[in-house]
């Protein structure tokens, strides 16, 4: 059984670099081929929602709606329910699913699982 990667980011603009790092840990581990989900809470809700990680800016980092690219072609990429309905987002990225804390306790708690939160 392949190991899977569960990754939780929590920051958005307001804390940029540990959400560049998230985005580009869940790209880099999808390229080499490990089963990834990518979950945005809190404030990296946003970027699930069409142009906003286009108008993420971070020196010296890939573009964030290329990682976030690279994680929708090859695993999978939920935003929070709730923290979707606390920020007023209704449409979100084709792809891209809406789901509570429910799913993501079974994800990280599946056999094989590695999970980070940044």
């Amino acid at each position: 059984m392949q190991r899977r990667l569960v990754v939780k980011v929590t920051a958005g603009a307001d804390a940029p670099e540990r959400c560049a790092q998230a985005f580009t840990v869940a790209a880099t581990a999808v390229t080499a081929g490990v089963d990834v989900s990518l979950w945005l809470t809190g404030e990296a809700s946003w970027y699930a929602v069409p142009g906003r990680a286009e108008e993420f800016e971070l020196p010296h980092s890939a573009p964030l709606a290329d990682l976030r690219d690279a994680v929708l072609l090859g695993g999978r990429l939920t935003v929070c329910t709730q923290c979707a309905a606390r920020r007023g987002i209704g449409e979100v990225l084709p792809g891209v699913r809406v789901a509570g804390a429910a799913a993501f306790v079974e994800e990280v708690l599946g056999e094989d699982v590695q999970a980070l939160v940044y």
